[in-house]
């Protein structure tokens, strides 16, 4: 399938673009602020699918708001007609407005004509053209300092610079460019439109939250560098920002350093604790040393030898019942320890042992649930 993206130098045609790059079944023409209006008839040769994406929000002179939204879009539905007409087939428009184009301003007065000449056009010509008011869209490759809070806040605070919040309590809705770009695809490859009440199309999920919890939220990943103490971010909008923050970090800070605590038997580092579902860290051991030699009533770890050769032992607390395990870092064994057995890990082999461990709460220097018992 040949498509037209037109503003693909933009945000959401960058990630448009490096998702279609991923399909060896989609050839991608561009259209971006290097072209001009008399080349779209050229550019559309052959295209089957139009995603119109080019636009202007925030112009020198307002009047670019009428060229770069209504006449482009006009210009565009002209051509496409126009290669219908000359190739005999349907070809289908997705376009990205905005929630702005509700509001009685230059701005959306030019979005709304511009919508108004894409249904115009789905009318008249039985092809499909799925108009979407989406409100703010972040992810990777947004441009700060122009018209994203997200996109600001992230750049800013990864390189310690100040923010500028006028009213923490501001609500906003978010929409994350990878499920923008994902529903596209979808319409793109011919799935059903699912429009809203006002029979503008629609991307799931939508956040709402406010500008300050943004910030808040921005802010605890710089600080999990030092604290090493992670948001949930596996699902939902804190997943979302923050791989977003990330994709904002200069590569000289693409890495981080972490305390090593070291003595005798080896070294003991920590690398990422949780909330709630524990915490990571690895330490070695040098041939004959023994680590551990305590119990815990309630805490859970385990442990993964990735080098060297160990032998675990165990002994129960109240029956005196022992258990002994070697593993080494040939096999991918997981070893774990039971509330109420002693237990310790020795590195029997002739190299220095490293050991993985996760154990499911953070180290409470006040209430350890660690007790010394030597086997």
């Amino acid at each position: 399938m040949k498509v037209l993206i037109t503003g693909a130098g933009g945000f959401v045609g960058k990630n448009l673009q490096q998702h279609l790059a991923e399909r060896k079944d989609v050839e991608v023409v561009c259209f971006t602020r290097a072209n001009t209006v008399a080349e779209l008839p050229r550019l559309l040769d052959g295209v089957e699918f139009v995603f119109h994406l080019a636009g202007v929000n925030r112009p020198q002179d307002p009047q670019e708001f009428v060229t770069g939204n209504a006449d482009l879009t006009a210009a565009l539905v002209a051509a496409v007609e126009g290669e219908m007409q000359a190739s005999g087939r349907r070809i289908a428009i997705v376009c990205s407005s905005s929630t702005q184009a509700a509001r009685d301003n230059p701005y959306g007065a030019s979005k709304r004509a511009a919508e108004a000449a894409l249904q115009a056009f789905a009318a008249r010509s039985g092809a499909a053209a799925h108009v979407f008011r989406l409100p703010n869209v972040f992810g990777k490759w947004c441009r700060p300092n122009y018209n994203s809070a997200v996109a600001t806040f992230c750049h800013n605070i990864a390189r310690g610079l100040p923010i500028q919040i006028n009213d923490p309590a501001a609500p906003v809705t978010l929409v994350y460019v990878d499920d923008v770009v994902e529903r596209f695809i979808e319409l793109m490859d011919g799935a059903d439109a699912a429009v809203d009440a006002e029979g503008f199309a629609t991307v799931t999920p939508q956040y709402t939250t406010t500008v300050g919890e943004l910030a808040r939220l921005i802010e605890t990943f710089r600080a999990s560098r030092d604290t090493l103490v992670t948001e949930r971010v596996g699902t939902g909008l804190v997943r979302a920002l923050y791989s977003t923050y990330v994709s904002y970090l200069p590569p000289e800070l693409f890495a981080y350093s972490v305390p090593m605590h070291g003595d005798a038997r080896g070294v003991f580092v920590e690398m990422l604790k949780t909330p709630d579902c524990g915490q990571f860290s690895f330490f070695t051991a040098h041939p004959g040393i023994t680590r551990g030699g305590h119990y815990h009533h309630t805490k859970t770890e385990k442990f993964l030898v990735i080098k060297g050769e160990a032998r675990f032992k165990f002994r129960h607390m109240q029956t005196g019942e022992t258990h002994e395990r070697v593993t080494s870092g040939s096999k991918a064994e997981i070893v774990e320890t039971v509330p109420g057995w002693t237990h310790d890990i020795t590195n029997i082999g002739s190299d220095e042992m490293v050991v993985m461990l996760w154990a499911n709460e953070v180290f409470d220097r006040a209430k350890p649930d660690t007790y010394a018992c030597p086997l």
